[in-house]
């Protein structure tokens, strides 16, 4: 599910990543945030088994206050979570951030992979 628990613990994780992440760009950088932006019909089950993926919004930078946008995309085992109405948290990876974590500090863009 899409809930508060969930975009706290992807805010931490963001955080986290951006930590240790290996780019002058984002030195300093963190998440103040991560939020559900679209209406409620796009965070549906039915939408997100149709589309894999929705649309978000992060607060980062020096400051925590950067708008980026933020694409969830939604891997086999989080799909079928969430059809099922179960938490998703898990399903934000543990391993090396570089293959499920991309930011572009020019576009203000954030896509994370789910597995």
């Amino acid at each position: 599910m899409l809930d508060q628990i969930f975009c706290e613990t992807l805010e931490y994780k963001i955080s986290e990543v951006l930590e240790n992440i290996n780019d002058e760009n984002v030195i300093g950088f963190w998440c103040d945030g991560v939020l559900l932006t679209e209406p409620d019909n796009y965070y549906s089950q039915k939408f997100i088994n149709d589309k894999r993926q929705v649309q978000m919004q992060a607060y980062v930078g020096k400051d925590g206050q950067g708008i980026y946008s933020l694409t969830l995309k939604f891997g086999n085992k989080a799909l079928s979570r969430y059809a099922r109405h179960l938490s998703i948290v898990e399903c934000i990876p543990q391993t090396d951030f570089k293959s499920w974590f991309k930011i572009d500090t020019s576009k203000k863009e954030i896509e994370v992979q789910l597995d």
